[in-house]
Order: C-alpha cells, then structure tokens, then sequence
C-alpha cells in the first residue's frame, strides 16, 4: 500500500482510490493497515536496538575472556 501526496486518495496495487468514496469498512480497513505498518516500522527500530546492544554485550564480554595462544 503505497500513498500518494493528496490525503484524500490512496493507491492500492497500482490502483489510486478516493478515500472518500470508500464504505466504511474499507476506511476501517485502511486505518488498520496504518497502525500495524506503524507497529512494524516500531518493532523493526526495536529490533535494531536489540541487535546493537547484543553486539555491544558481545564485544563486552570477547574483552573479558582470558587470553589464549594458539
């Protein structure tokens, strides 16, 4: 689902719509897509955190580990 820079339309699979034309149930269809594309986009970041953190952790710890020859 892609918007384009009028509010009122939007395209969906290449096809634009007038929201306003939509029923009801599209519209509630619409703002439902939005907030998990908005959930995604958040977990996503968080995720991302979470990698970077664990690399830090990661590096932490090769830091602590006795020194070995080989």
């Amino acid at each position: 689902m892609a918007e384009t820079t009028n509010p009122s339309m939007i395209t969906i699979d290449g096809k634009q719509y007038d929201v306003n034309d939509l029923s009801e149930n599209a519209k509630s269809q619409i703002a439902n897509l939005r907030v998990t594309d908005q959930e995604i986009q958040r977990l996503n970041q968080q995720l991302a955190i979470a990698q970077t953190a664990r690399a830090a952790y990661a590096r932490a710890l090769e830091a602590e580990l006795p020194k070995t020859e080989q």
